[in-house]
Formats: C-alpha cells, sequence, structure tokens
C-alpha cells in the first residue's frame, strides 16, 4: 500500500480535489444529451429514466475515479499526488471496496430501467462501458498505460453513454445521436488528454506511455487544438447535413472557453507548475458546450 509521510492532516482542500466535483459533469453532460436528442425526436421523456440514469451515472463515475487512485497507488505513480483518495486515508483496501460499493450502486440503477422497459440493451451497453472504463486503470490491461485512455474515454462518454441514454427513451438508434455522442466523446477525453501535460516525469518513471509523453507537449498542445476544433467541425456538419436543428450552433458561443484552453496550453505546454491547471478549463469547455449543444436539441 502506497503512503503519503508529507501529509499529517488531510485538508478540506485536498480532500475537495480527491473528490473532484467538477468532473461530475461528465456523467451529467452525456445522459443529458442523448435524453435530449431523443425529446427533439419524439417530443416527449421520460422523468424517471432520466432521474435514476443521471444518479447512477454519477454513481458509476464516483467508483472510476476512486478505482483510478486506487490501481495507481499499486504503481507507485501518484506518489507525488497529495489528492489521491488512498494517500488521504492511508487505506487503499479501504478505498477499493467503496468504490465498488458505488459501482453495484450505478449499476442496480440502470438495470432498473432495463427491468422497467423489459429491454437488456441499455444495461448491456453500460456494462460494456464499465469493463473499459476498468481496462483503463485496472490490472491486468493498464491500457492507459500504453496510452490508449483517449480512446476508450471517447467511446465510454460519447457512443456508449450518450447512445444508452438516447435508448432508454426511445428503444432506438439514431444517426444524428451519434454524431453528437462523438462531439461529446471529444470534449470529454479532452479532460483526461490535458491531465497528462503537467506529470510528464510521473508518468516516464511509472512507464506510463501517455499520448503526452509519447509525441511530447509541443506536438500534443497541437493536437489539442485540432481536436478542440473538430468539436465545432462535428455540430457543423450536423446542422448541413440537416440532422441538427439550427439552434444547435449555439456550441459556438463556447469558442472563447476553446480559444482560451489551446492558447493556455500552447503558451505553457512544457511548464508543468503552470500548464497543470489546463485540465480545468477543459472540464469547463466540456460542460459549457455539452450544455448548449443540449439547450440547442431543446429548442
Amino acid at each position: 500500500m502506497t503512503t503519503f509521510e508529507s501529509i499529517a492532516k488531510p485538508k478540506p482542500k485536498l480532500w475537495l480535489a480527491a473528490i473532484k466535483p467538477p468532473m461530475y459533469t461528465v456523467a451529467i453532460i452525456p445522459i443529458t444529451v442523448g435524453s435530449t436528442v431523443a425529446y427533439a425526436q419524439t417530443q416527449s421523456i421520460d422523468l424517471n429514466i432520466l432521474g435514476t440514469f443521471l444518479l447512477s451515472a454519477i454513481a458509476i463515475i464516483a467508483w472510476l475515479n476512486i478505482s483510478n487512485d486506487v490501481f495507481d497507488s499499486d504503481t507507485g505513480i501518484d506518489i507525488n499526488k497529495a489528492e489521491s483518495v488512498v494517500n488521504l486515508t492511508g487505506n487503499r483496501n479501504l478505498m477499493f471496496w467503496l468504490g465498488n460499493v458505488f459501482l453495484a450502486l450505478g449499476i442496480l440503477g440502470i438495470a432498473t430501467i432495463s427491468w422497467w422497459q423489459q429491454d437488456i440493451n441499455v444495461v448491456a451497453i453500460v456494462l460494456l462501458s464499465c469493463f473499459l472504463g476498468y481496462t483503463y486503470q485496472g490490472p491486468p490491461f493498464r491500457f492507459g498505460y500504453q496510452g490508449l485512455g483517449e480512446v476508450i474515454c471517447t467511446i465510454c462518454f460519447g457512443p456508449l453513454a450518450v447512445s444508452a441514454a438516447y435508448y432508454s427513451q426511445t428503444q432506438s438508434w439514431s444517426i444524428a445521436n451519434l454524431i453528437a455522442s462523438l462531439i461529446i466523446g471529444i470534449s470529454t477525453s479532452l479532460i483526461l488528454f490535458c491531465s497528462h501535460f503537467h506529470q510528464v516525469k510521473d508518468d516516464l518513471a511509472a512507464g506510463k506511455l501517455s499520448p503526452i509523453v509519447r509525441m511530447g507537449t509541443k506536438m500534443g498542445a497541437k493536437v489539442l487544438q485540432w481536436s478542440t476544433a473538430s468539436i465545432y467541425a462535428l455540430t457543423a456538419f450536423g446542422v448541413v447535413a440537416h440532422l441538427f436543428p439550427v439552434a444547435t450552433l449555439l456550441v459556438f458561443l463556447s469558442l472563447p472557453l476553446a480559444i482560451k484552453l489551446t492558447n493556455f496550453v500552447s503558451e505553457y505546454h512544457d511548464r508543468p507548475d503552470r500548464v497543470r491547471t489546463c485540465k480545468y478549463l477543459a472540464v469547463r469547455l466540456q460542460f459549457v458546450s455539452g450544455v448548449l449543444l443540449v439547450l440547442g436539441f431543446y429548442l
């Protein structure tokens, strides 16, 4: 079990950072987007299903955050991470089982939706998403250490999560929803991508070949620019192809946040002390662009 001798007393700020409240937007936005696309196409929505799905998604994200700290503690990569829940509590096993409790609650909620509908598809999609989420850090896979985390993140929070939410409302599939899911998957994976810029040395020491380790911070900053631009390109395509309502162009109101993020990383990509906050800019972009996309489909 990893210890963290330098922390005499857990501080409220460290616990707040460990709980990661802003990160729960990655649960709320995909489910809301999928459900709103369904509403735009059917003019109806089941609020009981939506509420149950949101609570379940939040529980699953809690499991993901806790389990990632647990598995990172096993490799020693989080030795300098003060806000790790394992380092704060000093009890790896307690955190492991607490995470599993959240996972069980989340799966129970999704299973309830499938039971209501007498349709196994929603719980099957979510189980697949959870499995892929486990492979990110969990043994024996640890695909995140091979630089595949962003791919997993895009799939789980995009096509899988958004499509599951859409299906939970319509019990059908949609091309428009698939394109919307790619937008959300990409914007969510940007958060993970940005989290690597400041920890290249720790990743290298632990043998983690993150995308930034592989390509370098300068190239990573350029990749960030193109990836961010794809959010707006996909939205425009959806409108031009008559798959999205014109109101979804509201997403472009988040463009100043995108420019701020990419300029910030371009300027400080090789300065870990400064660039470490870029992931919070990415969280803000994901949330605001997601809300604007929801509003566009709703209108």
